[in-house]
């Protein structure tokens, strides 16, 4: 794709957004959960490290070095399974309490996916030698 770093970038920047959405209600504790506050579930902040990933991938995203493409596409498999992880914790039912999904929790999941797709599809120039217009 002729626009896929840019819209990588664009996406990475819509990711660290969506760590600031609702990502799951608990009703037992009257809490709503986000990327960057879960304190009362003991969960730390998850979204710090999809920013922490999103920073590299954008630094990557920028850079037009055929090695810079392979590390992205290792950091953003890495931002995707951290995506997965999250999902899991956030959406898995404790002592028969089961949270409700909020919409921030599956932005993100959908966000390390396209972000990962576009990592996948980055714009190569192909040097033409003279050997082969012989």
């Amino acid at each position: 794709m002729k626009y896929s770093q840019q819209i990588g970038v664009v996406l990475c920047l819509l990711l660290v957004g969506a760590c600031f959405l609702p990502w799951a209600f608990i009703p037992s504790l009257n809490f709503e959960a986000t990327g960057m506050n879960s304190d009362r579930l003991g969960y730390g902040k998850p979204g710090l490290m999809h920013m922490i990933f999103v920073a590299v991938n954008i630094l990557l995203f920028l850079l037009p070095k055929a090695g810079a493409k392979r590390i992205n596409l290792f950091i953003a498999a890495m931002n995707f399974a951290w995506g997965v992880r999250n999902f899991t914790l956030y959406s898995t039912c404790s002592a028969g309490e089961c949270p409700v999904r909020k919409i921030g929790l599956f932005v993100v999941l959908l966000l390390a996916i396209a972000i990962l797709l576009m990592t996948m599809l980055p714009t190569t120039k192909i040097k033409r030698s003279d050997a082969f217009n012989q």
